[in-house]
């Protein structure tokens, strides 16, 4: 297939949430996983690892779990919504909402799920004494997520970061044999999407998420 330019690829990596259960073929499965390795990683230690969940009678559990959890969240963020929001909003929304349903319900027929473990021992955590929520691990473990992500859209295949299986972490460690020392950071379900997939992105503009010199003020065009 042609190959992406990069800048295409990032503007069209929509999270796809309809996947076919066609398998993958190995040599694309491996450039893609090939893809996560030249992430950059604090110190070039690329403190993860990926479980390539393939095996059915894996991923069924793996699917009952994480569709039990899509339930829970997906009941908060319809009540989230405003009712007064504008009807193009909400339909896309809704859309979303839908879209998370099929996944939810054929999470467990999803050909790969490549679930990303991590290990915070062979991490530099340099916010871990502060007095918030600590996300400096987290660059170490979702560069080489994005640049599966990225693959995969090169690829023609869909795929979406999701992480509501670490809220059942023990179960999915006990699942995939996971050693003590390694945790979930996230898990990908990748497969041919089932319609048009991936496409234009709808995001803010630079102007309303970066600002120049000092917060608050703007840059220009």
């Amino acid at each position: 297939m042609a190959e992406m330019g990069i800048y295409e690829t990032m503007r069209t990596l929509r999270a796809v949430r309809r996947l076919r259960p066609d398998p993958i073929p190995d040599d694309v499965l491996h450039r893609v996983l090939e893809a996560a390795t030249w992430a950059p990683t604090g110190g070039n230690v690329q403190p993860w690892r990926i479980v390539v969940v393939k095996d059915r009678a894996l991923k069924e559990p793996l699917g009952k779990l994480y569709n039990q959890r899509w339930i829970a969240y997906s009941k908060q963020y319809r009540g989230a919504i405003p009712a007064s929001a504008p009807a193009e909003v909400r339909a896309r929304a809704e859309r979303t909402l839908a879209a998370g349903d099929y996944l939810g319900a054929h999470f467990g027929e999803t050909p790969v799920i490549a679930t990303f473990c991590f290990n915070p021992k062979n991490m530099a955590i340099t916010d871990s004494k502060q007095d918030r929520v600590s996300v400096v691990g987290g660059g170490s473990v979702y560069t080489a997520v994005e640049n599966l992500l990225l693959a995969c859209r090169a690829e023609g295949l869909g795929c979406v970061l999701t992480t509501l299986l670490c809220e059942c972490e023990p179960e999915v460690r006990k699942l995939l044999s996971i050693p003590d020392s390694w945790y979930t950071a996230a898990a990908i379900p990748i497969g041919y999407p089932v319609g048009r997939g991936h496409g234009p992105l709808i995001r803010r503009p630079v102007e309303q998420l970066t600002y120049l010199d000092t917060w608050g003020k703007q840059i220009l065009k």
